[in-house]
C-alpha cells in the first residue's frame, strides 16, 4: 500500500489560515495512477519520505472561489509615508530594524504599475569611460540595470576594482541589487591599445568615383615611442607568417574589414574596404577564399595567462559572474569551476560561457550543461560563421539554455547606432523585440553603455521595448508550447521540478498576482523562471550573493530575507513587511513554494 498525502491550505475568506490534510489509501495500481496524474514518479521503497502537494479539496468540501482582478497599480497606505529609494536592511542603516532587502527600482515600478507590468527581461550594461562614475552608475541602476559588466579587455585592474567597489557601495547605500559580471579577454588574436587612443576611424574615400580605402599597417613589432600613424599592434608573433596577400582581415566581428595587400617582414599592409570605428584590443580574424582561417586560434588556450590573473582578481573582488571568452569545450568550464571552488568560499561565482566561435557551436550542449549560463556573443560569432546563420544560432542557443535551465544573455550590437546617435534604428528595435520574444533571460549593452554618447537613452530603449513586447505577449495570451525536458539528477530534484512546473501552470490558469518562493540556493527560483509564468516571481533568499545572481534570471524579483522552516510564519512575516512598503495589499492572490518543504500553497494576502 502507498500513502500519498494531499493538503489544501489557504488564506482565502478568513484573516487567519486554515488547513487540513487527509490520507488516501489505495491499491498499488491506484496509487501509481494518482502519482502519474500529478506527473510524479512514486518514490522508491528505500525512500521513506512522503512528498506533500496541494491539490483541490476533497469531495464534500467545496473549493473557495479565487477572485480574479484586473491588474492595478499598487498604492502605499495613506497612514504610511511614501517610500524612498533607500535600503530596507536588517544590518542597520536605512530602515534598520526591518528584516528584508528590497530592490529600490523594482519597488517603485510595482507601486506605479502593479504586479503584471513589472519587467521580466533583465538588462546588462557594460561599464566604460562614459559610465564609470558613481553618479553615472546610479543613473544606470535607476534606469533598470540588473548586472554591471566589466570587460577585462580594456582598462587596468585598478580601474575595474574602483568600478566594482562603487557598484557594491551603490547597492549598500541606495538599495539596489546590481550584480557584477567580469568578462575575460580570451587568448584569441586581437589588436593592441592603439597607442593610448580611445578609438580610431578607418575610412574609405572615393577618387574619381572609385573607392580608395585607408592603408593601415598591422605589426607585431614593439614600439618604444608612440605608434606611427595608422599602425596597429597585433598580439602574437606568427601573425605576419600566417596571413597571405589577398586575405580578408575582420576587426571586432566584422565592424571593420581590411584586405591584405603586402607583407614586409613583421609588418602587414592592409587596405580598408569597409570603414568603421577601431577600438583598443578588438578581436581579429582572417578569411581566405571565403573560409575562416582558424588553425592558429585552435592552438591557443581558451584561458590565457592574463586571464588567470584576471580571474584571481575577480575572485578577490567577489564578482558574481565570470564570463569566459571563446569557450571551445566543456573541459575548460569544468577546470575553471574546480579552480574557483578551491579558492572561493562557498563557490559563489557563476560561470557564463560565451558562445562566439565555431568550436563552441559544435560543442554547444556540453558547454551549456557544464556552465551556469551562456552568452550569445553575436559580434565575434558573426566573424566565424556566415552572417545569415547568426539569427538561427541565437534562437538555438536561447532555446537550449531555457530547456537546460541555464540563464542566457543576448549580446552584441543590439543598439549599435546609439553609440553616436540618440535614437535607434527601426531594425535595431526589431532585433531587440525578437530577443524578448524568444524569452531570453537578459539583453546586454556593450559599446552603447561603455563608450557611447547616450548610455542612459540606450538603456531606456531596451527597457521600454522589453516592457512593451512582454505586455503584448501577455495580452495575446501567447503561451508557447516549448517542451521542457526533465533535467533532475535525483528524486528530490524531480519533486522540485514537478512542483515548479505545476505551480507555474496553476499561476497562469488562476491568474494569480505573484509566485512566492523561499529558497536557500536559488535552484527552485530558477526552475520557476524556466517555466516563464505570466506573473512575476518573488524569490526570497537569506544569501546576499544568491540574491544578486538571481537578478540575472527572467521574471525573478529577488529579496534578501532570513526565514525559518515554518512556512506559515514566513508567509505572515513576509506579507506584513511587503504590505508595510505598499508592494502588496490584502486580497492579492499568490502561490507560495519552498525548497525546504517541497509544497505548494495558494492563498489570498490577508
Amino acid at each position: 500500500m502507498n500513502i500519498i498525502i494531499i493538503s489544501y491550505e489557504g488564506y482565502l475568506e478568513r484573516k487567519s489560515s486554515s488547513s487540513f490534510a487527509f490520507a488516501l489509501r489505495r491499491s498499488k495500481h491506484q496509487a501509481r495512477e494518482m502519482a502519474q496524474a500529478l506527473r510524479l514518479l512514486s518514490p522508491p521503497a528505500t525512500n521513506p519520505s512522503i512528498p506533500k502537494f496541494s491539490v483541490p479539496a476533497p469531495p464534500g468540501r467545496p473549493l473557495p472561489s479565487f477572485p480574479r482582478r484586473r491588474p492595478r497599480a499598487l498604492r502605499a497606505s495613506a497612514s504610511l509615508p511614501p517610500p524612498d529609494l533607500g535600503l530596507i536592511s536588517s544590518d542597520g542603516g536605512a530602515g534598520a530594524g526591518a528584516a528584508i532587502d528590497v530592490d529600490a527600482v523594482t519597488e517603485a515600478e510595482m507601486k506605479e504599475n502593479g504586479f503584471r507590468s513589472t519587467r521580466r527581461t533583465k538588462l546588462v550594461c557594460t561599464i566604460g569611460p562614459t559610465t564609470c562614475s558613481a553618479e553615472q552608475l546610479e543613473a544606470l541602476a535607476v534606469g533598470g540595470m540588473n548586472v554591471a559588466r566589466v570587460n577585462m579587455c580594456h582598462g587596468s585592474r585598478e580601474w575595474h576594482r574602483q568600478v566594482i567597489r562603487q557598484v557594491r557601495r551603490l547597492n549598500e547605500e541606495k538599495g539596489f541589487a546590481v550584480a557584477v559580471m567580469m568578462d575575460t579577454e580570451g587568448s584569441e588574436i586581437h589588436m593592441g591599445d592603439l597607442g593610448g587612443a580611445a578609438s580610431a576611424k578607418a575610412e574609405v574615400r572615393f577618387l574619381d568615383g572609385f573607392p580608395d580605402g585607408d592603408i593601415w599597417t598591422f605589426s607585431v613589432r614593439a614600439f618604444n615611442s608612440p605608434l606611427p600613424e595608422r599602425t596597429i599592434n597585433v598580439n602574437y608573433d606568427g601573425f605576419a607568417e600566417d596571413v597571405k596577400v589577398g586575405d580578408e582581415l575582420l576587426v571586432d566581428g566584422g565592424m571593420v574589414r581590411f584586405e591584405v595587400i603586402e607583407k614586409i617582414g613583421p609588418d602587414v599592409k592592409c587596405r580598408c574596404n569597409d570603414p568603421g570605428l577601431l577600438l583598443p584590443r578588438a578581436n581579429l580574424s582572417f578569411w581566405r577564399n571565403g573560409r575562416l582561417v582558424q588553425e592558429r586560434n585552435a592552438m591557443l588556450p581558451t584561458i590565457s595567462s592574463k586571464d588567470w590573473l584576471d580571474i584571481d582578481f575577480g575572485i578577490s573582488e567577489g564578482v558574481d559572474f565570470i564570463a569566459v571568452s571563446f569557450v571551445k569545450s566543456a573541459e575548460v568550464i569544468n577546470h575553471l569551476k574546480s579552480y574557483i571552488a578551491a579558492r572561493c568560499r562557498d563557490n559563489e561565482i557563476a560561470i557564463i560561457a560565451k558562445i562566439e566561435s565555431i568550436d563552441s557551436l559544435k560543442n554547444l550542449e556540453d558547454i551549456v550543461l557544464a556552465s551556469d549560463g551562456a552568452m550569445v556573443a553575436r559580434g565575434d560569432m558573426g566573424a566565424q560563421i556566415p552572417l545569415e546563420e547568426v539569427p538561427s544560432a541565437q534562437q538555438k542557443i536561447v532555446k537550449l539554455c531555457r530547456q537546460l535551465n541555464k540563464p542566457v544573455i543576448v549580446a552584441s550590437q543590439l543598439l549599435e547606432s546609439m553609440i553616436e546617435y540618440p535614437t535607434p534604428t527601426r531594425a535595431e528595435v526589431a532585433d531587440v523585440s525578437e530577443a524578448v520574444k524568444q524569452r531570453a533571460d537578459a539583453l546586454m549593452l556593450s559599446g552603447e553603455s561603455a563608450m557611447g554618447q547616450y548610455p542612459e537613452k540606450a538603456l531606456t530603449v531596451l527597457r521600454s521595448v522589453s516592457l512593451r513586447i512582454e505586455r503584448w505577449w501577455r495580452e495575446e495570451k501567447r503561451h508557447e508550447a516549448m517542451e521542457l525536458p526533465d533535467i533532475a539528477s535525483s528524486f528530490s530534484d524531480k519533486i522540485s521540478e514537478e512542483i515548479c512546473n505545476s505551480a507555474a501552470k496553476m499561476a497562469n490558469n488562476l491568474g494569480v498576482d505573484a509566485l512566492f518562493v523561499f529558497t536557500k540556493t536559488g535552484h527552485m527560483a530558477s526552475l520557476l523562471s524556466r517555466c516563464r509564468p505570466d506573473c512575476p516571481v518573488f524569490a526570497f533568499t537569506s544569501s546576499t550573493s544568491v540574491r544578486r545572481r538571481l537578478n540575472l534570471l527572467w521574471g525573478l524579483i529577488p529579496f534578501r530575507l532570513s526565514f525559518s522552516g515554518d512556512m506559515e510564519s514566513n508567509l505572515n512575516r513576509t506579507f506584513s513587511l511587503l504590505k508595510a512598503r505598499g508592494m502588496i495589499q490584502s486580497g492579492d492572490l499568490v502561490i507560495a513554494l519552498s525548497d525546504t518543504l517541497q509544497s505548494i500553497q495558494v492563498m489570498n494576502v490577508p
